[in-house]
């Protein structure tokens, strides 16, 4: 890749991390490319669906998420460490408006995106067997109990970013308690929640399914 491309490339995946981490991943890709100082075209050329641009956008946070759960799965007490792995995951939630709805999207056109995410919902799965087999994670819990959670706290991300984290953490920190075996009542049944349906916006139902390339006149850029 030549410099001058090369340069665009970074300068369209740094404003479009700060555009979803401020806005969601429903920010224009227009607004993106404006953001970035480049034409449109050249961000197509670059990043030919909305899949791929998220997707290369959150690579780095989906290493982080990966590292978080292989931590928690290390972790010789397996209860402390989902804790730590609902506390961690958490607060970069509240801290990335866009990674959630990135995590929890499907996008078809991305087969490694998709892996790394399946590989990750894999990790949840086992890191809350091994909980549960401690006796410290209640007998009840679901996987789909984790999904409310981070519907709660993508529903905090309209605060201001203090606001946000400080809230999110109070909210982490009832829940847990609430996870913990002990006397509690008998819950509903769960809902059969989807995880790949949760926190995102309405407007990005449109464009997850947009899996096709978008063809544009040729621009300057």
């Amino acid at each position: 890749m030549r410099a001058d491309a090369r340069d665009n490339r970074d300068r369209i995946l740094r404003a479009a991390r700060e555009a979803y981490c401020a806005h969601g991943i429903d920010v224009p890709l227009t607004a993106i490319a404006r953001r970035a100082g480049v034409g449109v075209a050249t961000l197509y050329r670059r990043f030919p669906t909305r899949a791929a641009l998220v997707s290369e956008a959150f690579a780095e946070q989906l290493t982080v998420c990966a590292a978080v759960l292989d931590d928690a799965l290390a972790d010789p007490d397996a209860w402390r460490g989902f804790r730590s792995m609902v506390e961690k995951v958490c607060a970069m939630q509240a801290a990335d408006r866009g990674f959630t709805a990135a995590f929890l999207a499907r996008f078809p056109g991305d087969p490694a995106f998709e892996r790394a995410r399946e590989s990750a919902e894999a990790r949840l799965t086992e890191l809350v067997r091994r909980a549960k087999a401690t006796g410290r994670l209640r007998p009840d819990f679901e996987i789909v109990d984790l999904m409310l959670l981070f519907r709660a706290i993508a529903g905090l991300v309209d605060e201001s970013p203090a606001l946000t984290l400080a809230s999110s953490r109070r909210l982490v920190a009832y829940l847990l308690q609430a996870f913990e075996s002990g006397r509690h009542a008998p819950l509903p049944p769960p809902a059969p929640l989807d995880l790949r349906r949760i926190a995102l916006p309405a407007a990005l139902s449109e464009h997850v399914r947009e899996a096709a390339p978008v063809h544009l006149e040729p621009l300057d850029g």
